[in-house]
């Protein structure tokens, strides 16, 4: 539903207006300051102007506030780089808790390991992660360096000399030539063009790759042309990051003149089509809006990583108190043999031997600092608890992981010949759950190419067929005298046979003439600019002519606009030349010189275009375009025909727009003397205005753009990337939700969601177009009243009722069949109470929504829709809209985008994904990961991301049992050993265990593993969903492995300990079993969960119990080992291997048993899938398919 003033609709995008209104509250300001969007910009005000002495960057730069042309982009500089890394390092838990116990092996009495031994583990981890953090930051300070030392000419001593760009300073005067970079915000003074006219591309900026037309005042640019010597003075606002607009004014050679957008040139845009153009810089280096726009690089860490830190606390818990229950223990142990001391071996308080030492205490510190010693020497002995190990094998997993994806044929783009690309390897588990998706549109959903398909031209129906210019000399239309255009066009474009006919008949009735002003229309309202190339090489040999075919391309800030101009050449009507007063149009071979009198651009108010011209008999026309929502109101109806003709065009443009086609209004009337004299009176008071001028200019345009003769309209398709829709909607399947974040306008983005099927039929549309806080509050409560939208907490309240509610998400009855297994897995979608909701917004709007205490509002209602599209939104608005959802839910985003202008929204999301297409790299540059096309999302998540999710969700949790098992092991012993610290096991079998014995298993599943096959994610993407339900690892589950692991350790300890109660056995020999039990236990363990055996996962798992046996062996076969030749004796006892047999089976039947029960009666989607696989006999559950080598 519209919600919207139809009186007061949406005006240009104003950020520095929206900003100014927020500058008296400091509080707001500071709040603001702490966000990532930040538009408390300091805008122009009388008293505090930025003064720019043209030529003169002394005079301008007198008390050096202004900084210089340098840029740094870089985290770390050789001081810095330390203190700094070391402290992002340390934002993990465990590594502040190995570096205290590698602090406390220090002191001699608590040694228990060498000291210079136990800080290896914790250096190791913290050098191979400064090492890769160095690197990275190497590589941005090279880009700098490159970057700072490009070279520009800068005029000094009367003459342009080359200068480094970081030597350039504010009031410089800087000459640019053609495809070269500009090194700093500048206004133009002049360009090689007379009227000053200067081509820029904006890709590095605002991410479009089409041209954009910048002027230089006339008053400098003919001083500039003459070679005159430039000097005046600029007042401007202060550096904002608005790239929209810029607000200054000139005085120069005794005049003042106003300076807008249409006046600067921005750092990173490149000149085209023009020799060459001066500038006086106005600001530079990190004032320069690109550099303000440009957020710092942040340090991503993974979801599930900080869920980590959670269990590691509840881990360290588990340490203290059994650390505590020793050091107990131990105080009354004591205690209670104080005074048998001095007859046993370790604790007597002196020494009994003769010599020097005699009556001297012996490594006896009295009960209470024995007491605490043994507190700390436990937790040295069981550190390991909180494994180290953990963190090298979760890096080797996804490193792994990284790979395999990076090798996945399926994300492979041939047009670009781009592979997927993972640049940052902290968050691959990250990618499994995904709840909320931000795209770009141009460049991202679309390939920013659109294609005319249909026209209405005098109340009739032409679409495009396969004939093109090329084809039309073999079909009869009726005119054998159709001449074949010289002009050829980039791409091929598809004709209506009918429609050439009607065009090239001899003929003066009113639909020939309807058709030529329809295409003249098309080929002269628009802004774009033709590029003429002359390829002699290229010409028609058609009937043996040698004609010359020149190739033509069009340019400009609207794809429509190229598109509707190239149809008309295809159809005769070639633009090919552009002053900033005249076009030239080439009408099947006929020159048409057309003086443009004025234009008047499309804004969101009128929704139109209009331009005024004089024809060479001089004929004056106003030739009009636009939405037709707003074309209809202003058309003529005197006659019958023009009543058919509108209803015959409205019947068309509803057929167009239900096919997802993008429409416009073509109409055109003669003006006559009066009129042309009272507009151009009019029109010329508004353009030199200062007030009002958008106003004013709109005034002017309605003296012209009414009583219209319709002429027809037309049907543009923008073409999507292959795949797009179906992705979309596999997206949302699976639970995530697309928003589509844009700088385009309202209606192109509503246009675009048609196509992708982003937004249906059946959605029932909120727009919020709002120019003031007042309105968008309105807007906002308007549409929660209306829809019943309710506000954060209570949606949560009731979310956890519902879920609380249902057992289970699926259920499935015993007798079951494959396919109706699959059905189930797929679930249904919940019954909706009403019609599903769509946000529009523009960027006006979010001005005030999201600088103002409205930001809950918009959430509550952003919310509450399946779909939020937001039109005209500057760079840092779309990492604004990000954090709404960041800040205020617990939900993993990500943000896709293409160009420049995404950067800071990629960096602000929990993933950055940037796609290689024709808008620069700057996006897959500050991306995690970087891919060819949109539609590689979908395998990317639901596949791979679903997949590493589970492999490390599992890999912590094993982990965490692995080490918690093998401690609670020792804890037993000592208990058993009079509190001591002593062990059974020797110091190589404990560093082994981690290191060679349990690792390579555990790093090959995490790698390899797979519980479901990628045909399988694919087509059932509501399996994704167990990522969003964090079935993989969650605090449920971390203490059923904690309640098995306790039950694991005490079987492990107490079963040799009675099989062996009565024998003779040594300590070490015990030792050796206990070693040998724990390692086939928790290998057993891990082959229980394995979904997916493969020879590499057989050869890890079994070959590390191998391993296990022949290290015991090698080391019990070294004499100066206390454990000598311990194994060889074990080894022949058959109790030895019916222990270690009893030991798995009774530690493991518990956890057997549960996984039985819980899959039989509470299945969870994951195991329903899995089932109905192994029902259907899927392939690549038996064996590795071909190209599912993309683990």
């Amino acid at each position: 539903m519209e919600l919207h003033n139809n009186s007061n609709n949406c005006t240009s995008f104003d950020i520095s207006r929206g900003s100014s209104l927020v500058q008296d509250k400091l509080s707001k300001s500071q709040r603001l300051r702490n966000k990532s969007l930040d538009f408390d910009d300091n805008l122009l005000y009388a008293e505090n102007p930025r003064l720019i002495y043209i030529n003169d960057p002394r005079r301008t730069n007198d008390k050096y506030e202004f900084t210089g042309n340098e840029i740094c982009t870089s985290k770390y500089t050789l001081i810095t780089f330390l203190p700094k890394n070391l402290f992002i390092q340390f934002h993990r838990v465990a590594y502040l808790y190995f570096l205290a116990i590698a602090a406390l092996n220090q002191l001699p009495p608590l040694a228990v390991f060498g000291r210079t031994v136990s800080l290896f583990p914790l250096l190791f981890v913290l050098c191979v992660t400064a090492i890769k953090d160095g690197y990275e930051d190497w590589r941005r300070h090279r880009s700098d360096r490159n970057e700072n030392n490009r070279e520009a000419l800068v005029l000094q001593l009367g003459e342009f000399q080359m200068k480094k760009w970081k030597k350039i300073r504010a009031g410089e005067v800087v000459k640019i030539h053609a495809d070269e970079t500009i090194p700093c915000d500048m206004v133009l003074l002049g360009t090689s063009d007379p009227s000053g006219l200067a081509y820029i591309q904006t890709m590095n900026l605002d991410g479009e790759s089409n041209l954009k037309t910048r002027y230089a005042r006339q008053e400098t640019a003919s001083s500039v042309f003459e070679g005159c010597n430039v000097s005046g003075l600029i007042r401007c606002e202060q550096p904002n990051r608005n790239i929209y607009e810029f607000t200054a004014n000139m005085e120069f050679n005794g005049q003042k003149f106003p300076l807008s957008q249409s006046n600067i040139v921005l750092r990173g845009c490149q000149l085209k089509n023009t020799d060459w153009i001066v500038g006086v810089v106005v600001y530079a280096g990190q004032e320069t809006k690109a550099m303000l726009n440009s957020a710092v690089s942040p340090s991503k860490r993974s979801k599930l990583e900080s869920y980590m830190n959670r269990e590691t606390l509840w881990l360290s818990v588990f340490l203290l108190v059994m650390c505590s229950v020793v050091a107990l223990g131990m105080g009354l142990w004591l205690h209670r043999h104080d005074e048998e001391l001095d007859t046993l071996p370790y604790y007597r308080k002196r020494y009994l031997t003769k010599g020097k030492e005699k009556g001297k205490p012996y490594r006896y510190y009295g009960i209470p600092m024995e007491t605490f010693f043994s507190f700390l020497s436990s937790i040295i002995v069981f550190q390991i608890m909180i494994p180290i190990s953990l963190y090298i094998t979760m890096e080797l997993v996804r490193l792994g992981q990284s790979y395999f994806m990076i090798e996945d044929k399926h994300l492979y783009d041939s047009s670009s010949d781009s592979r997927f690309q993972c640049r940052s390897l902290n968050i691959n588990e990250d990618l499994g759950q995904i709840r909320y998706v931000f795209s770009d549109k141009t460049g991202t959903l679309t390939e920013n190419k659109m294609e005319f398909r249909k026209a209405s031209v005098n109340g009739k129906n032409y679409e495009s067929s396969d004939l093109t210019d090329d084809s039309l000399q073999d079909h009869d239309i009726g005119a054998s005298a159709v001449i074949r255009s010289r002009w050829k066009l980039k791409s091929k474009i598809s004709l209506d046979p009918k429609l050439m006919c009607l065009l090239h008949k001899d003929l003066a009735g009113d639909e020939r003439i309807a058709a030529h002003e329809f295409f003249l229309t098309l080929a002269a309202c628009n802004t774009v600019i033709p590029i003429v190339s002359q390829d002699p090489s290229s010409c028609d040999r058609r009937n043996g002519s040698l004609e010359d075919v020149e190739a033509v391309d069009y340019q400009g800030e609207s794809p429509d606009e190229q598109a509707l101009v190239s149809a008309a050449s295809a159809y005769g009507y070639t633009l090919f030349e552009r002053t900033s007063g005249h076009i030239v149009i080439d009408i099947n071979g006929n020159k048409l010189r057309l003086d443009v009198l004025g234009l008047h651009e499309f804004d969101s108010v009128r929704k139109r275009m209009s331009v005024v011209i004089r024809f060479p008999n001089n004929t004056v026309k106003v030739l009009v375009k636009g939405a037709d929502n707003t074309m209809f109101s202003i058309l003529s109806g005197d006659s019958e025909r023009d009543d058919r003709i509108r209803r015959a065009t409205q019947n068309h443009l509803t057929e167009y727009s239900s096919e997802g086609l993008r429409t416009l209004v073509v109409a055109a009337r003669d003006l006559t003397d009066a009129e042309l004299e009272l507009w151009q009176c009019r029109y010329e008071d508004a353009s030199t205005s200062l007030i009002d001028r958008a106003a004013k200019l709109r005034q002017a345009a309605a003296l012209v753009e009414c009583n219209l003769n319709l002429l027809g309209a037309t049907a543009i398709e923008d073409r999507l990337q292959d795949g797009v829709p179906e992705a979309i909607e596999a997206l949302r399947q699976a639970g995530i939700k697309v928003w589509v974040l844009t700088g385009d306008k309202q209606e192109t983005a509503i246009s675009i969601g048609l196509s992708c099927k982003l937004l249906t039929a059946d959605m029932q549309q909120i727009i919020i177009n709002g120019n003031s806080e007042e309105e968008c509050r309105n807007l906002l409560a308007d549409a929660k009243i209306r829809h019943g939208v309710q506000s954060a907490n209570r949606k949560k309240r009731k979310l956890k009722r519902k879920n609380s509610s249902e057992s289970r998400y699926l259920e499935i009855a015993d007798s079951a069949k494959a396919s109706s297994v699959l059905q189930l897995c797929a679930g249904k979608e919940e019954p909706a109470a009403c019609a599903p909701l769509a946000l529009i917004i523009d960027g006006n709007s979010l001005v005030y929504i999201l600088e103002k205490d409205l930001e809950s509002e918009l959430f509550d209602i952003a919310t509450s829709c399946r779909v939020v599209l937001c039109c005209r939104v500057a760079p840092l608005q779309k990492a604004g809209i990000v954090d709404l959802i960041k800040s205020r839910t617990d939900d993993m985003t990500l943000a896709i985008g293409d160009g420049a202008n995404d950067v800071s929204m990629i960096q602000m999301a929990d993933v950055g994904v940037g796609i290689c297409g024709q808008e620069g790299r700057q996006a897959v540059m500050a991306s995690d990961f970087a891919m060819g096309q949109f539609r590689f999302l979908k395998r990317l998540l639901l596949v791979h991301g679903h997949w590493n999710y589970q492999r490390v969700g599992y890999l912590v949790l094993y982990n965490f049992y692995r080490n918690a098992v093998f401690v609670l092991m020792l804890f037993w012993y000592i208990l058993c050993t009079a509190f001591s610290t002593t062990s059974a096991l020797t110091d190589w079998s404990s560093v082994f265990y981690s290191v060679i014995y349990t690792s390579v298993p555990t790093i090959v599943v995490g790698i390899l593993d797979k519980d479901l096959s990628h045909r399988t994610l694919l087509q059932y993407p509501k399996l994704y969903g167990a990522g969003h339900r964090h079935e993989a690892y969650n605090l449920q589950l971390f203490w059923i492995t904690m309640i098995d692991t306790l039950w694991q350790s005490l079987v492990l300890f107490y079963i040799p300990l009675f099989t062996y109660k009565e024998s003779s056995i040594d300590i070490w020999s015990m030792g050796s079993l206990w070693t040998l039990a724990v390692v086939v236990l928790v290998n057993m363990h891990l082959a229980m969960d394995i979904r997916r055996w493969v020879f590499v996962t057989h050869a890890a798992v079994w070959g590390s119990i191998i391993i296990t046996y022949a290290c015991m062996v090698v080391l019990d076969s070294i004499p100066i080992f206390p454990n000598y030749w311990t194994i060889y004796h074990l080894a022949k006892s058959p109790t030895y291997w019916l222990t270690i047999l009893l030991i798995t089976i009774v530690a493991l039947l518990p956890r057997f048993l549960f996984k039985v029960v819980h899959q039989i009666f509470w299945p969870s989607d994951i195991q329903i899938a899995r089932e109905a696989e192994i029902l259907r006999k899927v392939p690549s559950t038996s064996r590795p398919e071909p190209d599912e080598g993309c683990s």
